[in-house]
């Protein structure tokens, strides 16, 4: 999985940060080697074409929040159909990325790879309103809490977390009590602060060929 990951960098031509604190160190892939994997073809002449753009954008964005094509496809499909009901399609698409349950887990600096919050999202790390939630999936929505139970606290995973907190920057979105390892959702995702990886637009035009 881990290699897997570095070839999606070097295959898409940045750096997506999919592994963590290994992203930051001399031994990221996109550092030692800058250049697709596999047999380096010569590069032809001209622009790529607009289907190659686009392809590339949303394999980028699709595998920045590691999701599979089907669910990815699903997040566009739903957005693109509130086309003329909301202000800003793309704003709306990363907002409803965002809100994910693992997104979350990762923006609260309790995990260093969506990867990883996925997976203690899974193995039943968080409560949602006092409530077990194990869906990465779930949509946290304004007002909403979530936490780490109480008997999860003391597991290994979490044995450095106060120094890792420390550096961590939490979006605006989202107030931390770094004591309690909670979050309060204070209002939506802001897609200037995101920042995403890839062009929206271009995304849009990809599913709707």
């Amino acid at each position: 999985m881990q290699y897997d990951q570095c070839k999606t960098c070097r295959r898409l031509g940045q750096k997506l940060f999919l592994k963590g604190d290994r992203c930051f160190s001399t031994k990221c892939a996109m550092v030692r080697r800058a250049y697709a994997p596999g047999l380096q073809k010569k590069k032809r002449g001209g622009a790529p074409s607009e289907y190659k753009k686009s392809l590339e954008e949303k394999q980028t964005l699709k595998k920045w929040y590691g999701l599979s094509e089907k669910q990815f496809k699903r997040y566009v499909k739903e957005t693109l159909e509130k086309m003329g009901k909301v202000e800003n399609v793309s704003a709306e698409l990363i907002k409803r990325l965002e809100i994910r349950l693992d997104n979350v887990v990762f923006r609260m600096g309790l995990a260093k790879s969506r990867v990883q919050a996925r997976q203690m999202v899974s193995h039943g790390y968080f409560k949602v309103n006092g409530k077990p939630v194990n869906i990465p999936s779930y949509e946290v929505k304004k007002g909403d809490v979530v936490s780490v139970k109480e008997n999860k606290k003391a597991k290994g995973i979490f044995k450095e977390i106060s120094a890792q907190l420390k550096k961590h920057e939490t979006p605006a979105w989202l107030v931390l009590e770094k004591d309690k390892l909670e979050a309060k959702s204070i209002g939506d995702p802001n897609i200037d602060e995101v920042k995403p990886p890839a062009e929206i637009s271009s995304i849009f035009e990809f599913y709707s060929r």
